[in-house]
């Protein structure tokens, strides 16, 4: 197995080194790193550069991508993983925070025949949310997944299993099963959640998914904190709310 971890990332300064690290400090090193600069405009790149110089044991390739969105950058960091060799691929964001285990748990959940996997999200701890707003997030974390399940777009007799929630900030996949599904879509957060759409695409040509909880990335509550629960959990369930300023950095 060769596994890379991509990394897209837009003007993510504050948090950039943050995922650097927590991919430094994996129980298990044996990966490769491809962080995909959408064009940043602050010091996103220098601060790459520097963790680069730092690290020179990690195996860490930089590239760029100009066209806009999350799905374009993700899925020109996919493909490029593939292109150098990859067999499978995870996938997290530039503010998040990957358990110390978290490619051990990658590792372990392709041995037992997943093909796609969904991880678990948690709260970060650096960030100052009291603990009940956490864990009323997590609570509709779970409630979400269970509405995307009954939500009418992710139904439908072309789909061979049912619909899971598949965080894009914490998901791995097979290189063969990318390709075969046709991989994300080159949209905008905007415009289409990259990570529901290769979802459904998976669902239509295998049954070979799950969710692994003990797959765990810290996640930043940084929209939640700008918008409020309530309208966040519109927008990642169907873009009910839409925001003037989505990228919250």
């Amino acid at each position: 197995m060769t596994l890379s971890v991509v990394i897209p990332a837009f003007n993510e300064q504050n948090w950039i080194g943050g995922v650097l690290e927590s991919l430094a400090t994996q129980a298990d090193r044996d990966f490769d790193t491809v962080i995909v600069d959408n064009a940043s405009t602050d010091r996103t790149a220098a601060i790459i550069a520097d963790f680069i110089a730092a690290h020179p044991e990690m195996s860490i390739a930089v590239i760029t991508e100009s066209e806009k969105g999350t799905g374009a950058a993700a899925d020109t960091g996919m493909r490029y993983a593939i292109a150098h060799g990859a067999t499978h691929l995870a996938r997290t964001d530039a503010d998040c925070l990957p358990e110390p285990d978290w490619i051990s748990s990658v590792r372990r959940a392709f041995g037992n025949g997943s093909q796609l996997i969904a991880g678990q999200m948690l709260p970060r701890p650096d960030e100052e949310i009291a603990r009940p707003a956490a864990v009323f997030m997590l609570g509709l974390v779970e409630v979400a997944a269970w509405f995307g399940k009954l939500r009418p777009g992710n139904r439908g007799p072309q789909y061979l299993g049912p619909y899971m929630m598949t965080p894009g900030c914490n998901m791995a996949i097979t290189a063969e099963l990318y390709t075969r599904s046709g991989g994300f879509p080159r949209t905008r957060i905007e415009d289409v959640h990259e990570d529901r759409a290769l979802v459904n695409a998976v669902r239509t040509v295998t049954t070979d998914y799950a969710t692994h909880r003990d797959v765990r990335v810290r996640v930043s509550a940084r929209r939640e904190r700008a918008w409020g629960v309530i309208r966040t959990l519109g927008w990642y369930a169907d873009h009910r709310y839409r925001p003037d300023i989505v990228d919250i950095r």
